[in-house]
């Protein structure tokens, strides 16, 4: 009687810590080799992208995408949590700014609405 071995995804959050594209990845399951905490598995059709088993149980340190060989074609991207993500944008503009970015904007020098002594 052969080995019955089964998978089954968790699918507790409505996070996914890593997109495919379907389109560039080749499924050489180099991500899934360099996985720290094995959330992903080998797809049964070759070629296809790995599967997200376990998405909860990611730690976003990027080790499965700096080690695909067609990260800068788009093939896999790391995906963070809205709540990880910093970034800001301005009311009056409604300009998106980030850390990092290339030309960020100037300070505002102006007190906010009330002064700089008024407490929450």
């Amino acid at each position: 009687m052969p080995d019955d071995v089964r998978m089954y995804p968790n699918l507790v959050t409505p996070n996914n810590p890593v997109v495919f594209n379907e389109d560039v990845c080749t499924g050489c399951n180099t991500c899934i080799d360099v996985c720290v905490m094995d959330i992903l598995m080998p797809n049964p059709e070759k070629g296809k992208t790995p599967i997200v088993l376990y998405p909860d149980e990611c730690w976003y340190d990027g080790s499965c995408v700096n080690a695909c060989p067609l990260w800068q074609k788009g093939a896999i991207i790391l995906n963070h949590p809205l709540n990880q993500r910093v970034r800001w944008k301005r009311k009056d503009t409604g300009e998106h700014f980030r850390l990092g970015m290339p030309d960020p904007p100037p300070p505002v020098d102006k007190p906010p609405s009330g002064g700089w002594d008024v407490k929450a």
